[in-house]
């Protein structure tokens, strides 16, 4: 799966139609295999953005959890501990 589509769902606040709609362009790039689509295929494209940004957030919008919602900021430390461990990487302090 494509690293730059992130979970969207049981977040508070909820996704916004921004990344919806980021997460639906880096599946359609994915599967086409076109990061920018040329003026034959422009329009092929961006419809299947669309199609797939309606499905996603119908899906969203249709799954329960009794789970408690996440925060973004708490999953991308955990991200950036992932991150470290595996890359061994540590953040630079700033002067």
């Amino acid at each position: 799966m494509c690293r730059n589509i992130k979970t969207l769902f049981n977040f508070e606040p909820p996704a916004t139609e921004l990344e919806i709609r980021d997460a639906s362009l880096q599946f359609v790039r994915k599967l086409s295999g076109l990061n920018v689509p040329s003026k034959a295929n422009k329009a092929a494209f961006e419809r299947a953005v669309e199609e797939v940004a309606a499905s996603a957030r119908k899906m969203i919008q249709s799954l329960v959890t009794n789970a408690e919602p996440r925060t973004r900021e708490v999953e991308a430390a955990k991200a950036r501990e992932r991150s470290a461990a595996r890359f061994g990487v540590t953040r630079a302090s700033s002067p």
